[in-house]
């Protein structure tokens, strides 16, 4: 049974979704304000969190940040319900790293559509790492170390980030289009990244360019300028400067020491 955590100082707002959200299955538990809230993440580790942005008990965007630094619940999908519904007060609650942002007054049925669908987003991205860590597991036995360096942690709560990078890694692409494509604004990203990987995404970009270039290295014979562009570079040069920078020597000197090791491992 999903663990869900109501805030909000209004009694009568607050039983009212806990009350619905226990007739929909959920067990869910309350909070009237930044303390107890806190006192309830730390004791209960619910599965999602609702909450209003801005009241004389609770400062939603304070809490948000503070969950956000925090590994253990920086994953845990978080949506505002509140009664502030200009364009500014709600680009404000999805920049601070708000998962979803209803307006009061809401049906049941809405919020319940946004909880389901936030929580079907969770559990997909932790199939997603379960998968990914297997295959980590798998490669690590045979990967260069130059290889293994570049893999991302297991379990890191930015799995969409990891997800967009894989599939877009092989063209040039920037962080604004990351962040476009993941919901966060580029400097909330980034400095979450940082946090919570210590690396930005730039960083993991270049990373997941080296991992796969090393492999074409290894597993091809293709050339450097066309293993440069299958990897992302537009221009050969750069790509010689990143793997310079990334290994300490070019390109066709790695392959060549890769090989050599290699050979004389076999013998």
């Amino acid at each position: 049974m999903k663990k869900i955590l109501a805030i909000d100082d209004k009694a009568e707002t607050r039983n009212f979704f806990l009350e619905s959200l226990k007739l929909s299955g959920f067990d869910a538990i309350g909070a009237e304000s930044d303390r107890i809230a806190i006192e309830r993440i730390q004791a209960e580790l619910p599965d999602l969190i609702i909450s209003e942005t801005i009241t004389p008990k609770i400062d939603g965007y304070k809490l948000l940040s503070t969950l956000r630094q925090n590994p253990i619940t920086a994953i845990i999908p978080f949506i505002f319900v509140t009664a502030r519904k200009t364009w500014a007060d709600i680009r404000k609650g999805m920049e601070s790293g708000a998962d979803d942002y209803l307006t009061k007054p809401c049906s049941i049925e809405e919020l319940l559509r946004a909880i389901a669908t936030r929580l079907e987003k969770q559990s997909t991205l932790k199939q997603w790492y379960a998968v990914e860590q297997q295959k980590t597991l798998e490669k690590s036995t045979t990967a260069p170390a130059a290889i293994k360096q570049s893999i991302p942690p297991a379990g890191s709560p930015m799995g969409e980030v990891f997800k967009f990078i894989e599939a877009n890694y092989q063209q040039p692409i920037t962080l604004t289009e990351v962040a476009q494509a993941v919901g966060y604004a580029p400097a909330y990203l980034t400095d979450l990244m940082r946090r919570q990987s210590g690396k930005t995404v730039y960083q993991w970009i270049v990373e997941r360019r080296m991992t796969a270039a090393c492999s074409l290295l290894l597993e091809t014979n293709r050339s450097v300028e066309e293993i440069a562009t299958a990897v992302g570079y537009s221009y050969t040069g750069c790509f010689f400067r990143q793997f310079r920078l990334s290994f300490g020597m070019a390109p066709k000197a790695w392959r060549k020491t890769q090989i050599e090791r290699q050979s004389a491992n076999s013998g």
